[in-house]
């Protein structure tokens, strides 16, 4: 087996580069085991394939905005971060690029200052060890400065990084979203559950409804789902309005925040004619303009 097996043709314009408003009415393809045929639904139509006794193990893990970008100190060489998990306080494992120009004792610069890291060791498969110095809640400045971990194919940046998040999201510290879970509502959960479907957290005995089905286990369980909701939606407005101030405040200290716009090259409308006729690749047109597929993509998108 090679590498290559694994290659498919993705088609860009079937790329949903932004999330629905709602979450349950995203498409859901269903393969039949039994005869390897697919059809197409709506996310919503789910209960249609889960019958009573089934059980619904959920993730209630919240992603953090794991991804930074910043400068090297002393040349402002762009280093991008992922946080992967975090190891002692202020030390986490991360992932960097471009490794090659994170040896230990590098620091890097992150919103003008509001971030500092130093490269203090390398572990297994050249992840580093990053140790973070900063004023105030390392959680805050993180909301502030960082980005959600989307795959390389979403070129749009999220407008709301709780989009990201599931309604039931309550426990800190995943760099990645559980993806079978974002398109869940509340509603969607709660008729789940009246059709006799276990709903299971699996560090939460309190939210179990194999335990328990007499009426007051069914209240308890019904009022836990619901307290999770309240909780994620209560908290992230928090996060939005703490996000919102700390931006503020850092704007009024001089902080620039995001990259400088790079300007649109005079040959660009002729590439993107080209490319728009076929001639040409996307990608062909940005190796041409010196910039990266993902920014031709969305320069052609200004233009639309």
């Amino acid at each position: 087996m090679k590498r290559q097996d694994f290659y498919y043709d993705l088609p860009e314009e079937l790329i949903a580069q932004d999330p629905l408003e709602d979450r349950s009415s995203s498409r859901l393809l269903v393969l039949d085991k039994e005869t390897g045929a697919t059809s197409h639904h709506i996310f919503k139509e789910i209960t249609g394939y889960l019958k009573e006794g089934d059980c619904l193990v959920i993730n209630d893990t919240k992603v953090i905005p794991a991804r930074l970008i910043g400068a090297k100190e002393g040349t402002g060489a762009k280093i991008e971060i992922l946080l992967l998990k975090r190891k002692e306080n202020n030390i986490w494992e991360t992932l960097v690029k471009p490794g090659k120009k994170a040896k230990v004792g590098t620091r890097i610069v992150f919103g003008e200052g509001l971030l500092v890291g130093e490269v203090v060791g390398i572990v297994e498969e050249g992840n580093r060890l990053v140790k973070f110095e900063y004023e105030g809640i390392f959680e805050e400045i993180l909301d502030q400065l960082g980005q959600m971990p989307l795959p390389p194919y979403i070129t749009h940046q999220l407008e709301d990084k709780n989009r990201y998040q599931t309604v039931y999201a309550k426990h800190t510290g995943s760099a990645a979203a559980p993806t079978a879970g974002l398109h869940f509502t509340p509603e969607l959960l709660k008729e789940i559950e009246e059709k006799g479907i276990d709903i299971v957290v699996l560090d939460m005995a309190l939210l179990d409804t194999r335990e328990g089905k007499d009426l007051t286990g069914t209240l308890i369980a019904d009022l836990v789902l619901q307290l999770l909701s309240y909780v994620a939606q209560t908290e992230r407005e928090n996060i939005r309005q703490r996000q919102k101030e700390g931006i503020q405040a850092a704007k009024r200290k001089g902080v620039q925040f995001g990259r400088p716009k790079i300007p649109v090259p005079d040959q660009f409308n002729e590439l993107r004619q080209q490319w728009k006729n076929q001639e040409i690749s996307s990608r062909q047109a940005a190796s041409q303009l010196g910039v990266s597929h993902e920014t031709f993509l969305r320069w052609c998108k200004r233009q639309a």
